[in-house]
């Protein structure tokens, strides 16, 4: 069974930092180029960041730039998402997703997406 799961998540004072993990099973991802997306209650899902299947280029969307940094380690399947300086508005649930096409901040791109893990950032 192909899984990504991912785990990291919980509460964070505003300005507190947090570490995502996302581990994939069931197949390899090495070669797909993954993505960290969130969705907040009431609102649509929203493109985080993405990373090469080499790790050597990234993309983050605005409202997360020079705060958060996706990292992957192909050894081992995971991909991260570090979250520093957070902010309440930062407060969703965050889903990470595998894309054998190029990385990409649209969602539809993606093929396989894991559960989703909860962040909440309070003030």
């Amino acid at each position: 069974q192909v899984q990504l799961v991912e785990s990291g998540g919980g509460l964070v004072q505003a300005g507190g930092s947090l570490r995502l993990s996302c581990a994939g099973s069931g197949r390899t991802f090495s070669r797909d180029a993954m993505g960290w997306f969130r969705q907040a209650p009431g609102k649509d899902r929203e493109f985080v960041a993405a990373i090469s299947w080499t790790g050597g280029s990234t993309y983050y969307g605005d409202s997360v730039k020079g705060r958060f940094t996706i990292s992957r380690v192909n050894a081992k399947n995971t991909v991260y998402l570090q979250m520093n300086s957070l902010k309440p508005e930062d407060t969703a649930v965050y889903y990470c997703a595998a894309a054998s096409s190029r990385y990409s901040s649209s969602w539809q791109q993606y093929e396989y997406w894991g559960q989703g893990t909860q962040v909440t950032v309070s003030s």
